[in-house]
């Protein structure tokens, strides 16, 4: 499958060694989110409540309990939060080289080579009702607890630090057989038989090519022209699979590179509204007010102060 390298999350996660980093995600406001992004590894979502929607491929999935949610390889996802409040999510993300077996073992052969070629999904997710749940639920949080600080509540190997010591490794990765384990008791992991979806590879290319080209001038036919559509056809089709238009979406990605560039750099406001592809600075600021509810300099100064 033709994938969009741009899109591909660049970050390690675990070691050479050890491919698994665990995370754990608060949200406090409505609208925090984890872009659009896709990845080779597989990865497990613990959602603890909350109000989200979680993107993947083409569709919408709305959070309002505790759940369980299965990223398969190479699937575009994004998280979105839909209320202000305290809300959280913690995630397994492994490649499964990480359980490889005997070569010549029956599991290998039948269970984990196929994982690792994509041939052999999880499911999509699994809800508290199923049968299925409290265990998976509970081999989950067995590899989330090992490494929680139970005074603060909070993971003490921060954002996907690499897990050296072997008893620890050894735990996740007999963790993970056993969900799987679970998983393939219920009969829950589907063989593939077409994993090709061209819907899908339409939005990674005109994404990629947004975040490409956010500097320059961007026009709604140069991206219906990339995926051969008219250009009608492709706002209500870009909005059904993003949730805003191309132009929200374009507008959006540019004031949250500006935000990268006010805590990173001293560059000035009028450097860096040309910078994110915007040539008039009072279109700039209205658009920076409406995603923010402030100005550039009060945003550079309140993370400046927070720091």
């Amino acid at each position: 499958m033709l994938k969009s390298q741009t899109l591909k999350e660049i970050r390690p996660h675990g070691s050479k060694a050890f491919p698994c980093a665990i995370y754990q995600t608060q949200f406090s406001t409505k609208g925090s989110f984890v872009k659009h992004h896709w990845h080779d590894e597989i990865e497990l979502i613990y959602f603890f409540g909350g109000d989200f929607r979680l993107e993947i491929n083409m569709e919408q999935f709305f959070i309002r309990s505790e759940c369980l949610y299965f990223i398969n390889s190479g699937e575009l996802h994004s998280i979105i939060t839909e209320k202000s409040g305290s809300l959280g999510e913690y995630a397994v993300v492994f490649n499964p080289s990480i359980l490889n077996l005997d070569p010549y073992d029956s599991i290998q052969i039948r269970l984990i080579q196929p994982l690792q070629d994509g041939n052999l999904l999880f499911p999509r997710c699994l809800l508290p009702e199923h049968s299925a749940f409290q265990s998976v639920r509970d081999t989950f949080m067995d590899i989330i607890n090992m490494i929680k600080d139970p005074f603060k509540n909070d993971l003490m190997i921060k954002d996907g630090t690499n897990i050296d010591d072997l008893s620890s490794q050894l735990y996740i990765k007999s963790s993970l057989l056993h969900i799987l384990s679970i998983l393939l008791s219920h009969q829950m992991l589907a063989p593939i038989e077409n994993n090709y979806d061209k819907r899908v590879e339409d939005i990674k290319a005109v994404l990629t090519y947004i975040k490409e080209n956010y500097k320059e001038k961007i026009y709604i036919r140069d991206l219906s022209d990339l995926i051969n559509m008219n250009e009608q056809y492709f706002c209500r089709f870009f909005k059904k699979a993003i949730g805003h238009t191309p132009i929200e979406f374009i507008n959006e990605y540019r004031i949250r590179q500006s935000m990268h560039l006010l805590e990173k750099t001293d560059l000035a406001v009028t450097e860096i509204c040309l910078e994110c592809g915007y040539n008039n600075i009072g279109n700039f600021l209205k658009e920076f007010r409406r995603y923010t509810n402030t100005t550039p300099l009060k945003y550079r100064k309140f993370h400046q102060k927070s720091k």
